[in-house]
């Protein structure tokens, strides 16, 4: 008989959890989506459901990799949030359950899943699409995923500079004094991403706030925000004088803003260069259209139970 599922909090997540082991299994996973093979990964578009009152949305974001055992599933409520409001923006929940029992293995908490595995893809997107002798990274945002992108992109690229943008001069700051390296603050979206060779948009807009004709020819552009079919974050310059890259074809052609109203294609997913089934246009400006996916999740989630039940065993 099943026992009581473990219960892992955030802190111990963050102890658990990190990229080195993680990026490696998220590249796996995301070239196997990629190959469209139901015993590898099933997985839905996300469900929402419209959280009217509060200005917000639940998602449901379920994942079964039949081959290598793994059922999950993650429970997200995001928000567009007024700014300086003090409410979380999102709040999510990643649930492992075991295929043949159907029982709850494990409940944990989603946020520091979220932030890492999502920012541990824009990584993989810059490991495959950024130009090599890249120099200049900026961030736009400075909530949680600017954090967490920061120390993902520090941890795998040597770049000369970092720029951060915020809505707010007191955004800024707070995020210059909590990272560990250097950072420069900029108070203008086009001061940070002028010559950025890299640029990574963590933000709440629902507007475009990077355009084209900022945008350095040949620069990476990871887009994170914007995760509703009415949400921008690009402007339709960029988008089209871009080649498009999605960590999920369908999820952009259902959720993304930037992608749908600009009208343009995606070239490929990310699992497609991975598998060398597309190219990596390098010498392109390139985007990255960010959704997140539950297999994301499912591996993010299956190697943080694996690391606590090592870290059990051990007398």
């Amino acid at each position: 008989m099943a026992g009581a599922p473990v219960v892992i909090c955030d802190r111990e997540v963050e102890r658990l959890l990190r990229y080195r082991e993680l990026v490696p299994r998220l590249e796996e996973a995301l070239g196997k989506y990629s190959r469209h093979d139901s015993a590898e990964v099933i997985q839905p578009v996300r469900s929402t459901l419209p959280l009217q009152k509060h200005s917000g949305f639940m998602g449901l974001m379920p994942t079964y990799m039949e081959n290598a055992g793994v059922l999950c599933t993650k429970l997200l409520c995001f928000y567009k949030r007024e700014d300086g409001s003090t409410l979380p923006a999102t709040q999510a929940t990643v649930v492992l359950l075991d295929p043949e029992y159907g029982n709850v293995k494990a409940i944990m908490d989603g946020e520091v899943i979220t932030d890492m595995r999502t920012a541990a893809a824009s990584a993989i997107s810059a490991k495959l699409l950024m130009r090599p002798e890249a120099e200049v990274l900026a961030i736009l945002g400075t909530g949680r995923q600017a954090l967490s992108h920061y120390n993902v992109f520090t941890e795998m690229f040597s770049f000369k500079e970092v720029r951060v943008w915020s809505h707010t001069r007191q955004g800024a700051e707070r995020f210059c004094q909590s990272v560990s390296g250097p950072v420069t603050a900029c108070v203008s979206v086009e001061e940070a991403v002028r010559g950025a060779d890299a640029i990574v948009t963590v933000t709440r807009s629902t507007e475009p706030v990077l355009f084209g004709q900022w945008v350095k020819p040949g620069a990476h552009v990871a887009a994170v925000g914007a995760c509703r079919p009415n949400w921008r974050e690009l402007d339709d310059v960029l988008m089209k004088e871009a080649v498009v890259y999605a960590d999920s074809r369908e999820g952009a052609m259902a959720e993304s803003g930037d992608v749908i109203l600009s009208g343009v294609e995606v070239f490929a997913e990310l699992g497609d260069v991975i598998n060398g089934t597309k190219p990596a246009h390098r010498e392109k400006t390139t985007v990255f259209k960010s959704l997140g996916m539950g297999v994301e999740d499912a591996v993010s989630a299956q190697l943080v139970f694996e690391q606590w039940k090592a870290k059990a065993s051990q007398p």
